[in-house]
């Protein structure tokens, strides 16, 4: 029998379909009373284990020979976490035309969360881009922001939104960098084995979102404020998104060029400095928001979709273009002349 895939012709990700599920789930049978409790507890110990894989998987060798690109991993950080920002505080005169103050408030938290990683890579590897320079920068950007996002958040949300506070930061840090930094003091023991069981745990990660997103939308379902959220508000935040992501991409791609890089570091810095990590925003904003975690994930959720889409297409047309062409023949041709050609026709 072969084995069962996801129709190519689908634009949306699988994992979106388990997530969107997952809220119904909470929507139709949220968890209430002792099974709230239970899964509010299984859900912590979840985001823990989620952070103590990450630790253990960031090899420091390969975080230390991706500083000799500092400036790369500058200027993707710079766009992650001071230009997406910016952007987010200047959605705030879209309150209340476009956007309900919660929404807002989403939208702003998406924009402190770090740089995803897989997707970077698989990205600038299908266009043809740096591939070592996107891991590094998504490696880079996951460990700052296990600092800088509760910090920003601290400071651009911490005096409106609700159910935020300064013990947020404490909590992130007892539970989010704690579990971290444990998982990298292991790394030496239980470095192979992460390796060799990548995809059992990849799975893990996965469940452990979804445990995450089921706990934050139950509570929301038994706290009433999916009231709050009308279509026309979630047309409008979707609008906003879509040119959040525009202006991103735009940026930096000719942003990068100004600054003097090549095309394929132009391609790393665009595919891990315009995108925002749900692997990374989901654990944060349920130990951030609490109870108000449900809404304050919506924006994140709908722009992780929107995101894989767009740069599915635009690293296509990357990978046809006649610099990716030229690149690749050189490459090509550089094999050849290197190695045995009895190796290079195997």
């Amino acid at each position: 029998m072969k084995r069962l895939r996801w129709p190519t012709w689908m634009p949306i990700d699988p994992y979106i379909v388990l997530l969107l599920g997952t809220v119904g789930l909470a929507a139709l049978l949220p968890a209430r009373g002792t099974a709230a409790d239970v899964t509010s507890g299984a859900s912590t110990a979840a985001i823990g284990f989620l952070f103590f894989l990450y630790g253990a998987r960031l090899s420091t060798r390969e975080a230390l020979d991706g500083l000799k690109h500092w400036r790369l991993h500058v200027t993707v950080l710079a766009c992650t976490f001071v230009v997406f920002p910016v952007f987010g505080l200047a959605a705030r005169g879209l309150v209340p035309v476009l956007l309900t103050q919660p929404l807002y408030q989403g939208l702003l938290f998406l924009t402190l969360v770090p740089s995803t990683i897989q997707s970077s890579i698989a990205f600038t590897s299908i266009a043809r881009g740096n591939v070592p320079a996107a891991i590094c920068a998504g490696s880079f950007s996951s460990l700052a922001g296990i600092v800088l996002t509760p910090l920003l958040a601290a400071g651009l949300l911490g005096g409106e939104a609700v159910g935020f506070s300064a013990d947020s930061v404490v909590k992130i840090v007892l539970q989010l960098l704690v579990p971290f930094l444990a998982g990298q003091l292991l790394r030496r023991w239980i470095g192979g084995f992460v390796t060799r069981h990548k995809k059992v745990l990849g799975l893990v990660d996965r469940g452990s979102i979804l445990l995450v997103v089921y706990t934050a939308f139950s509570e929301g379902m038994n706290q009433g404020i999916w009231h709050q959220v009308s279509p026309v508000r979630l047309a409008g935040l979707l609008g906003v998104e879509a040119v959040l992501l525009a202006l991103m991409l735009v940026l930096t791609w000719y942003g990068a060029k100004a600054l003097g890089f090549g095309r394929e570091d132009r391609i790393a810095i665009q595919f891990a400095g315009s995108k925002k990590s749900l692997a990374s925003g989901l654990p944060m904003a349920s130990v951030l928001f609490g109870s108000h975690a449900s809404l304050a994930v919506l924006p994140l959720m709908l722009f992780h979709q929107m995101q894989l889409m767009v740069c599915a297409v635009i690293a296509k047309r990357r990978a046809r273009d006649p610099e990716a062409a030229d690149a690749a023949g050189a490459s090509a041709a550089h094999t050849v002349q290197g190695q045995p050609q009895d190796r290079v026709l195997r």
